[in-house]
């Protein structure tokens, strides 16, 4: 399997799981997505497996991307006593914020399996889903507690988030299908 497919699959599969669990909406949906935004327990797994994956990334940086520093080992600590303080004195909403850096590190890898693949356009499912995706992260991460007013709209009535589920199973499925379409 290609970079390009398995691009294509990773998201795909993901939409289609989120989508599924929308669908089924079952008491535990609602309850534990109202909780996500400011729980501790997602905040810590979560943010510490985005700061990991960050300083990893930043640990991969050519001497060209420093500009400063000729080894990445001084702004891996920096951003390491970031993630450190941040848990410390910002740890409202850290969840999403987490969930933001998640969908922002994640996306690196995602796009750049698609760049400059124009013989592909069914490529493009899978980065409209990304960039949908980032512009949630970005907003998200701006104004976190806006995603708490998100889950009290969307579980008022049981309706809506099985519509979100459905749109996003859809979707899901397309992109993951598209996966497979892609020749050698």
């Amino acid at each position: 399997m290609t970079a390009l497919a398995l691009a294509t699959l990773i998201p795909g599969l993901f939409l289609v799981l989120l989508g599924t669990v929308l669908c089924w909406n079952g008491a535990p949906v609602a309850t534990r997505a109202r909780a996500l935004p400011r729980s501790k327990e997602a905040a810590w797994v979560l943010f510490v497996i985005a700061a990991a994956w960050f300083i990893y990334r930043v640990s991969q940086l050519s001497e060209a991307d420093l500009i400063f520093f000729q080894k990445p080992t001084l702004v891996m600590l920096g951003f390491a006593v970031l993630a450190v303080l941040s848990i410390i004195y910002t740890p409202d909403f850290l969840a999403v914020r987490a969930l933001a850096i998640l969908m922002l590190v994640a996306a690196e890898p995602l796009l750049g399996a698609a760049y400059m693949e124009w013989t592909h356009p069914q490529r493009l499912l899978m980065v409209t889903a990304v960039y949908a995706g980032i512009s949630a992260a970005l907003y998200f991460a701006a104004y976190p507690f806006k995603l708490r007013d998100f889950f009290d709209w969307l579980f008022r009535t049981a309706n809506r988030p099985r519509l979100l589920g459905a749109v996003l199973l859809g979707y899901g499925l397309v992109t993951a299908a598209a996966a497979f379409t892609y020749q050698k």
